[in-house]
């Protein structure tokens, strides 16, 4: 499908036809792989990644190594840490990783500003994805304080479902663990838990989630 299609079927005509034009004649399209490291921290941003189809996973590093999930994007969406970054030069302060096979468009960071005083659309969809993020980031934060682990490995696990589109999730325990900050023995006592009370199906690699 033509890139031009793609967008206003994506984003159900809430963009004008000149910045869907503008985003066709100068964003870099980019196909990946599960598994692949769009930006890692410490990296300078030449763009601001919109999420065409597939997911993708945020994450943040401490200064010892250990990896915390911050939220997931998925179509539509687009990591407003990346522009904050574009918009300020500075460097990444977020890793971010492909979730299954995922198509992304990079808008060039000489646009970007140029485009929200240009387009209405453009600038309510930057401040809606701040606004949508920074709800997400209060969750996360609030997870780590008042949920037990449990509950975050559900809700996790529900998150990933939710943006990939299906119940059945390929991922080992270690993956899991590295995500939530924790230890595979952990992360495999309590989804046999979750298993034993009717919310998983588990086999090798391999999760399918009962009750969404």
């Amino acid at each position: 499908m033509a890139l031009e299609n793609t967008l206003k079927e994506l984003f159900f005509h809430q963009l004008e036809d000149d910045l869907i034009a503008e985003m066709e004649r100068v964003g870099k399209r980019m196909t990946l792989k599960s598994g692949d490291m769009i930006m890692d921290i410490g990296d300078a941003m030449p763009g601001m990644p919109l999420v065409i189809n597939g997911a993708v996973k945020v994450l943040r590093e401490d200064s010892e190594g250990n990896e915390l999930l911050l939220y997931f994007l998925e179509a539509g969406d687009t990591c407003v840490m990346s522009f904050s970054c574009c918009m300020a030069s500075k460097k990444s302060k977020v890793r971010a990783i492909t979730e299954g096979a995922t198509e992304l468009l990079i808008i060039p960071v000489q646009y970007m500003n140029d485009w929200v005083h240009k387009f209405q659309s453009w600038r309510a969809y930057v401040f809606d994805a701040v606004r949508i993020r920074m709800d997400e980031f209060i969750e996360a934060v609030d997870s780590l304080a008042f949920m037990r682990l449990d509950e975050r490995l559900l809700k996790y696990l529900r998150d990933r479902a939710r943006v990939l589109g299906t119940p059945n999730l390929e991922i080992t325990h270690q993956e899991i663990a590295y995500d939530l900050n924790t230890s595979r023995v952990v992360v495999s006592r309590l989804l046999k838990r979750l298993e034993n009370d009717n919310v998983l199906n588990i086999s090798r690699n391999h999760l399918e989630i009962i009750e969404l």
